[in-house]
């Protein structure tokens, strides 16, 4: 059983990509075929099944929602590193320096000025260590502040590399020194990020399609090539769920090959893939 190859028919292809979207909301193109068998056939032989049918059954009629959840992780793809779209994060330095200086910040019951970040699709954890290392290295004052970083992936496995906050040394690679020299190195082939990052975050598993346990308001939403294994209607509906979670005159960070009808959703364009969150009463009903 081992060594043979079990076939996916058209059918088949179908099935999956049925369930992975009425999972994860995660839309396979045609071009997807090859992965869903690479990716897919160890899980089906690891069941003693005979067939990507037989799996699909198992997990439409039998399957736990962790058996649900191992086929979501299989199916997801996790390409990410350290400042990637480094734009964004010269932009969100110069607006948390706005916050900064903002006489009436909020506050947080501990009497401490409130700042709040959402990494969703965060990954393996490079995005939202990003956030905090660009801006403590900047504001070293945030650590007086009650200041937190939400980390949230729909694959469980890549949510628990986050929390650890450990990667390969080859991670650096493309970094300059002063950024590099940030991480601690327990061994030569390993860097680790040091604690006063990995305080600031929570990481949780988290499926967009399903609900949110999380508060807002947000200052800050990251979700980086996310959004592009979605379909439209599906990609409107995260849009407009994260502008609920935003204050006003906050910002939304997508990917550089990601958009959106800006107006209709409530935010406005203001850079290459940075949205500010609009009032209410600037929302325009766009088709």
């Amino acid at each position: 059983m081992a060594d043979e190859e079990i076939q996916l028919s058209d059918k088949e292809f179908d099935d999956v990509r049925a369930l992975i979207y009425k999972i994860a909301g995660i839309s396979l193109g045609d071009a997807k075929r090859v992965l869903v068998v690479s990716r897919l056939t160890k899980l089906v032989k690891a069941r003693g099944l005979k067939s990507f049918s037989a799996y699909i059954d198992f997990l439409d009629k039998r399957s736990t929602r962790q058996d649900k959840q191992v086929f979501v992780n299989a199916l997801t793809t996790n390409l990410t590193r350290f400042y990637r779209e480094d734009h964004h994060f010269d932009h969100l330095i110069k607006y948390v320096g706005r916050l900064i200086a903002q006489p009436d910040r909020p506050k947080s019951p501990n009497g401490k000025p409130r700042l709040r970040i959402w990494s969703a699709g965060c990954s393996t954890g490079q995005e939202p260590y990003t956030i905090a290392m660009a801006l403590l290295g900047k504001y070293p004052q945030l650590k007086n502040w009650d200041f937190r970083i939400l980390g949230t992936d729909v694959d469980t496995d890549v949510v628990a590399t986050s929390a650890r906050g450990e990667y390969s040394a080859s991670d650096l690679d493309g970094l300059s020194a002063a950024q590099a020299a940030v991480f601690e190195r327990p061994t030569p082939d390993t860097i680790r990020v040091p604690a006063l990052y990995r305080n600031l975050m929570t990481f949780k598993p988290l499926n967009l399609m399903e609900d949110w346990p999380v508060k807002g308001p947000f200052d800050a939403i990251f979700c980086r090539n996310v959004t592009i294994y979605f379909d439209k209607q599906t990609q409107t509906r995260v849009f407009e769920r994260f502008a609920q979670l935003l204050g006003e005159g906050a910002y939304l960070y997508i990917g550089h090959s990601e958009n959106m009808k800006a107006e209709a959703l409530g935010y406005t364009l203001e850079g290459k893939t940075i949205y500010r969150r609009l009032g209410q009463a600037n929302k325009r009903n766009v088709a």
